[in-house]
């Protein structure tokens, strides 16, 4: 695998592209360095190689080598692999996700993950422990993450669940806690509207205007 990887890091580097990099960085608050490749080409460059990776098991290895890297597409890399690969995960492997996010935050990332974490708690409820307390921590982004990882579920939400982490997160002033806040009763009207209404009605005078603004665009 050793080869493997820095054939694909030598790959990624060839087709680098300082001017697109620029505005990449920018667009992320230049708190990472970009190679300046675009998402179509980032997943053109590397689709053989994540076609080599072992499909039973996940190499953790190469993932936090991809994470160690300088330049923000080597994270997209890891992020894609595991996506491709989200299947295979178990609880076992909470930890490191956790990690992940916890290391180079910020919502490009975070927000990948999650839907990666939500898969895992829909096929291991016990998963829901752990995010439960994630919706607590001193770390706002496991804390975002918990929020948002039953996007997508509809039917499948477990509105107990949700409930819980979002009343967990109000009064904060954090903007990306209050905007997840939104995103996740907004994604749950468009599957169970009623629900949403009742719970903004039972709770507005905890929640930030940003959170009420979000999740009302629907109901």
């Amino acid at each position: 695998m050793g080869k493997s990887i820095d054939h694909i890091f030598e790959v990624f580097r060839s087709v680098a592209d300082p001017e697109k990099a620029a505005p990449m960085s920018a667009y992320m608050r230049d708190q990472f360095f970009f190679l300046g490749i675009p998402t179509p080409e980032r997943k053109r460059s590397s689709r053989d190689f994540l076609k080599t990776l072992g499909k039973k098991s996940v190499d953790w290895d190469f993932i936090f080598e991809c994470w160690q890297q300088p330049e923000r597409e080597f994270q997209y890399l890891a992020k894609d692999y595991l996506a491709k690969a989200k299947a295979v995960l178990t609880p076992s492997d909470m930890p490191n996700l956790r990690e992940l996010v916890i290391r180079k935050s910020w919502w490009d990332t975070v927000d990948g993950l999650g839907v990666i974490v939500g898969d895992v708690a829909l096929r291991y409820p016990e998963v829901n422990d752990t995010l439960l307390n994630w919706s607590v921590d001193e770390n706002f982004w496991l804390r975002r993450l918990a929020i948002d990882h039953q996007l997508g579920r509809r039917e499948k939400t477990d509105t107990l669940l949700l409930e819980r982490i979002l009343m967990n997160n109000f009064g904060q002033t954090e903007f990306f806690i209050n905007k997840a806040i939104g995103w996740a009763l907004r994604d749950y009207s468009k599957t169970n509207s009623d629900w949403v209404r009742d719970f903004i009605e039972r709770h507005r005078g905890e929640m930030a205007s940003l959170s009420i603004r979000e999740a009302s665009k629907y109901v």
